[in-house]
């Protein structure tokens, strides 16, 4: 079967009988079964997706104009979004064996429109980490070099993209977990406006920064996704009562456009020389379209790791005290009373870098800590948005690589902590202002291995930094993996 790299692809081969839903399921299954050595999937929904596809085939038979616009969208989403009747981990031992209740908003939304989900699959453990190493599950392999991380903690999102085994994926995006991860496995990613899309249904990490994002082979189809999921949500307060505008029509960016860079990035010592050469040439690229590239200065880039972790930690720490042993999830056998009960199964069901943000979040909030940590992130937080504002009143768009370097062998960062939040340096700012950003594949370095840049945008500008990014993806050198 031929590789379709987008729903408009799909959509024609089945209006002219070349293929069926039910024929494109089984293929994604094949390829599931194909590339298991990756180890993508934590849950694999066989015959559901069959079922409903054979259910699809037989509608759109009938009357073509019944099914919904993500007829023939044949998806996958992380195990950290909630799907009724379906399991739901985390990558965690602690909710061994739950079975969520309910569908997330998007996910809901999603079915809706006919769209087929195939699995559910891995990520590190609660979205915590930068490699998808800390799953319970164990690690996904890169499908580009099976000795390598595909970044995290939506991994396993991005190589079920990658390895041709769903046409898109739900991931969710912290502080770059979907846009690294893109970067990684050569695919697109895209983190909407904090609020833009319902948290309802997405295991929580940190609140405030958490957002479900889209991975997928295209700019199109990741605004057909955006628009099918978007829009206010009663069940989540914080969720945006904006008008949800028609990304799917939006066109390739015709007329010129301000775009800045930090020199500090491409300065930065943790660029790697073909990521920082790759970025030097979307530049050159973007200006031979008529666009105008300026530098621009932001002096608190190495203050934003330090305080995303203190915030997001702090959140953690809230957020997982509900995984206590005793209403759902992991049990520990060995304990004898209620306080054992709790202590043993935390320790027992968490892995070590949940354990280690769960102290360090613990730590930043406690008494004679709070102002010294917590407080002063806060204000470093406010600091960022306001230079940020500052930015995008002079500028449309922000470039920067979506990570330091490519995909690292799987072992190399795990016995330093620093090293692999570092990982995160160019992505965190999106989380921590709450703007959309979009990470495209624009080239490799010399082993084979993708690099993606990354656009940024004004707060709920989705359109037109959507726009931006498909008449960037028609420019840029398209990594063959």
């Amino acid at each position: 079967m031929a590789r379709y790299t987008s729903l408009e692809q799909i959509q024609t081969a089945i209006a002219e009988h070349e293929l069926s839903c039910e024929e494109l399921v089984q293929y994604y299954l094949q390829q599931i079964e194909a590339t298991a050595h990756l180890n993508i999937y934590v849950e694999v929904y066989a015959e559901e997706a069959l079922s409903r596809a054979r259910a699809l085939d037989e509608r759109y038979q009938q009357s073509p104009a019944e099914v919904g616009a993500l007829f023939g969208m044949v998806l996958s989403h992380k195990d950290v979004i909630c799907y009724q009747g379906h399991g739901v981990s985390a990558g965690s031992k602690i909710l061994q064996g739950f079975e969520s209740p309910y569908s997330a908003t998007a996910v809901e939304r999603l079915l809706a429109e006919d769209a087929i989900i195939i699995g559910r699959v891995n990520c590190d453990e609660f979205a915590m980490g930068s490699s998808n190493e800390t799953s319970h599950f164990g690690p996904t392999r890169n499908a580009a070099d099976p000795e390598r991380v595909p970044g995290g903690s939506s991994g396993g999102s991005a190589v079920a993209v990658q390895a041709d085994t769903c046409l898109a994926s739900l991931g969710s995006d912290t502080g770059g977990s979907v846009r690294q991860p893109a970067s990684f496995c050569g695919v697109v990613g895209l983190k909407p406006t904090y609020g833009r899309i319902s948290r309802y249904g997405l295991l929580a990490y940190g609140s405030s920064f958490d957002q479900i994002g889209i991975l997928s082979h295209s700019v199109a189809d990741a605004a057909q996704l955006l628009q099918i999921m978007a829009g206010s949500d009663p069940q989540d307060a914080t969720c945006s009562k904006n008008p949800v505008p028609a990304y799917s029509e939006t066109q390739a960016e015709a007329k010129p456009r301000r775009i800045a860079y930090f020199p500090e990035v491409l300065q930065h010592r943790s660029l790697q020389p073909e990521v920082k050469a790759a970025c030097e040439q979307t530049i050159a690229k973007l200006q031979e379209q008529g666009h105008t590239i300026e530098a621009a200065s932001f002096d608190l880039l190495d203050y934003l790791i330090p305080a995303y972790y203190v915030l997001t930690t702090a959140e953690a720490s809230s957020n997982l005290s509900r995984y206590d042993g005793i209403r759902y999830g992991y049990r520990s056998g060995n304990a004898t009373d209620l306080l054992s009960t709790y202590k043993k199964s935390r320790t027992e069901g968490f892995g070590t870098e949940v354990k280690r943000r769960i102290m360090l979040g613990t730590f930043v909030l406690s008494a004679g800590y709070y102002d010294a940590y917590y407080t002063k992130a806060q204000k470093v937080r406010r600091l960022i948005k306001q230079q940020t504002d500052e930015l995008f009143r002079n500028f449309d768009f922000l470039l920067m690589p979506a990570a330091p370097t490519t995909a690292w062998k799987l072992g190399d960062k795990m016995e330093d902590p620093v090293e692999m939040y570092l990982a995160d340096i160019f992505t965190v700012q999106a989380n921590m202002t709450g703007i959309p950003a979009i990470c495209l594949p624009v080239a490799e370095d010399q082993a084979g291995l993708p690099i993606g840049i990354q656009l940024m945008s004004d707060k709920f500008a989705e359109e037109q930094l959507i726009s931006m990014a498909a008449a960037l993806e028609e420019v840029v050198r398209r990594p063959n993996l």
